[in-house]
């Protein structure tokens, strides 16, 4: 059935977006507002609507990046303040630096962290609802402490330090309370491109957080293939895909078909080397969308091996990784092993290294309190503090001042409120996008700042909706839905952990968070170009649209379990990044990473005289670990500079 607007309840007041859709969000305005529940306390985590890089955010970087800003920007006044550390960016590499910048120096060092969001932690957002009358979770942006490959011992010693216990998350996450439900990971056909909407069950379930209840993988294809609209010769094609073990580039040693397979898209692979039908491609489209914000279309066929995509299974390669192999596809057991999800993914990291750096600004005292604690933002840029963190504050100049190596300063100027403020430190680190980097530090060497461009993010959208009950799922028997057609690629319930006064919802009958994840892919295009379009997109799509298609696609997946969206839905919040995931090479456009040799990030993340360099742009690595370790290098570049 078609819904109208009202059916899916656009009309209803659920959200704060005639506030947040396209508004500046300052401390004025946020604090002369009510849209914080209770009272009028600056808390950025419960707002809701459009989130994540909110418009706000670009109006001056995109000025400054068409040379219009300083025409008109005007004098900066000076502050007086002086610091002996300025970091550029608050998110977990900004965060990780200035605390290892304390352990270095001690603790009575003056530190200032600027970022232009109205939050810290960056892509480590915190998301907190109480439309239900209990607190909620989720999580906005980076989703948890996990990598393919081990931390490392800085990375992991971090955690240790916060009083995070990894080895615990098999007691804090309820990993069978859906199959226990009778849940378990299903696929949506949307009829837009598979001719009819038809929800069905996963045949081959590839998600370690939404394991299945017990069945055979005969039982599950046979479900399966009973209703999913695809032909039978895709039928027939996915099924052999999956069993047979033939091999597709025979003749060849296991260097030459990784050789071969890193040069060809693994869509490629699949209608070259294995002859699949079109519909089998439509199907795997959106598999490796939350890995590489790209479709099968743009992802190496050897990182789709690598990853266990099939079709691989007779082709007898060597387990060990082929040249040009992404990180992402190289797996190891310890790397695997490390997993940890706090209910608002790791802006609990940050929260707890703000916890560190300014003592009472988050309340609490370990890594289980903090899931609950909450933050006094009033005290984040306090005078008395050491260590002060400036939201709402977008760094347009960092300059070094000064004859002499010996006697350099670093001058930043930052605009907030619509001000031009400047601020003097004795060295600073730019844990920012580095794409940004060569418009407000522009003393950089070219090679450099040609180096840095080449970090282009990649888009993504993670949205989050409360929903006032989850009986629907119940009774469809669905506790995720893999939508290769749809607006949001991915929909799922929030995954079940309990830590400390936080409890996740076991009951159906009772409120709960759903996650879905939208990647803005243009197939057809190199990966780059498609980023870049895909971030055009995200830019020019309303927070309307995005709850209309929320809305409609719940609706289409879950009415036939009795959801209503007009009845059901209790808040939406859209976590949008235009400028997401750091850029991760690919051996199909990026001929350096297949050849070995040294990588754009290597030149862009140089220290210049008393600046340095961090963020997960340093290692194109989209993964915390990374961000750690880069503020981490960041502060032993400095130190080597004096």
């Amino acid at each position: 059935m078609a819904w109208n607007d009202r059916e899916l309840g656009m009309h209803r007041r659920i959200t704060r977006r005639d506030f947040l859709d396209g508004v500046a969000i300052s401390t004025a305005a946020i604090l002369g507002s009510r849209g914080f529940g209770e009272t009028a306390e600056y808390y950025p985590p419960t707002l809701t609507g459009m989130r994540g890089d909110h418009d706000d955010i670009y109006r001056v970087p995109h000025a400054i990046r068409d040379h219009r800003y300083w025409q008109n920007a005007g004098p900066a006044s000076e502050t007086g303040e002086v610091y002996d550390l300025v970091i550029v960016g608050g998110g977990i590499s900004g965060l990780a630096a200035a605390y290892f910048y304390r352990k270095e120096h001690g603790n009575d060092r003056r530190i200032l962290i600027l970022d232009n969001h109205d939050d810290f932690g960056g892509h480590a957002k915190r998301n907190e609802f109480h439309q239900t009358g209990r607190k909620l979770l989720g999580y906005g942006g980076t989703f948890s402490i996990e990598s393919p490959s081990p931390y490392s011992r800085v990375a992991r010693g971090l955690m240790d330090e916060l009083g995070i216990d990894v080895e615990s998350s098999a007691r804090v996450f309820d990993r069978n309370l859906y199959p226990e439900l009778g849940l378990s990971p299903a696929v949506f056909f949307d009829r837009e491109h598979f001719g009819k909407d038809v929800l069905v069950v996963e045949p081959v379930p590839e998600s370690y957080s939404q394991p299945s209840p017990k069945r055979t993988a005969d039982e599950r294809w046979h479900i399966f293939f009973g209703a999913a609209p695809i032909t039978e010769e895709a039928k027939r094609d996915l099924r052999r895909l999956y069993d047979d073990k033939k091999d597709y580039l025979p003749g060849l040693t296991s260097d030459e078909k990784k050789a071969r397979l890193a040069r060809m898209s693994y869509a490629a692979f699949l209608t070259d080397c294995v002859g699949t039908h079109p519909d089998v491609l439509k199907y795997l489209q959106a598999r490796p969308y939350s890995l590489f914000g790209l479709g099968i279309d743009a992802v190496p066929a050897q990182d789709a091996w690598g990853l266990g995509f099939p079709g691989f299974q007779g082709m007898n390669l060597d387990p060990k990784p082929g040249k040009g192999q992404n990180h992402d596809a190289i797996r190891t057991e310890e790397g695997e092993r490390y997993f940890y999800h706090f209910p608002d993914g790791n802006s609990s990291i940050a929260r707890l290294l703000v916890r560190r750096l300014i003592p009472g600004a988050v309340a609490g005292r370990d890594a289980i309190d903090i899931v609950d604690a909450h933050t006094t933002y009033a005290l984040l840029d306090s005078k008395e503090s050491t260590t002060r963190i400036r939201l709402n504050s977008t760094v347009v100049r960092v300059e070094q001042k000064g004859i002499s190596a010996l006697n350099k300063e670093v001058e930043v100027t930052y605009v907030q409120r619509g001000g031009l403020q400047k601020v003097r430190g004795k060295q600073a680190i730019l844990a920012c996008w580095h794409v940004m980097i060569p418009y407000i530090c522009t003393e950089l060497p070219d090679e450099q700042k040609k180096a840095l461009a080449f970090a282009v993010k990649v888009p993504l959208v993670y949205t989050n909706v409360v929903l006032k009950n989850w009986k629907a799922f119940q009774n469809l028997g669905v506790s995720a839905v893999y939508a290769p057609g749809s607006f949001h690629s991915e929909m799922n319930l929030d995954l079940p952990v309990s830590l400390g006064n936080y409890r996740c919802p076991r009951d159906p009958s009772s409120s709960i968070v759903v996650h879905m994840q939208k990647v803005p892919c243009h197939p057809g295009l190199p990966a780059r170009a498609q980023h870049r379009a895909g971030r055009r997109e995200l830019l020019e799509t309303s927070f309307e649209t995005f709850e209309r298609n929320i809305r409609d696609q719940m609706a289409r997946t879950l009415a036939a379990g009795g959801f209503n969206p007009g009845r059901d839905i209790a808040a939406i919040t859209v976590n949008r990044w235009p400028h997401g995931y750091a850029y991760q090479y690919n051996s199909l456009w990026d001929p350096f990473w297949l050849e070995g040799n040294e990588g754009p990030c290597a030149v862009a993340r140089k220290p210049f005289g008393q600046i340095a360099i961090a963020n997960s742009d340093s290692g194109a690595y989209a993964y915390t670990d990374c961000a750690i370790d880069h503020g981490y290098r960041a502060v032993q570049d400095l130190m080597r500079s004096t």
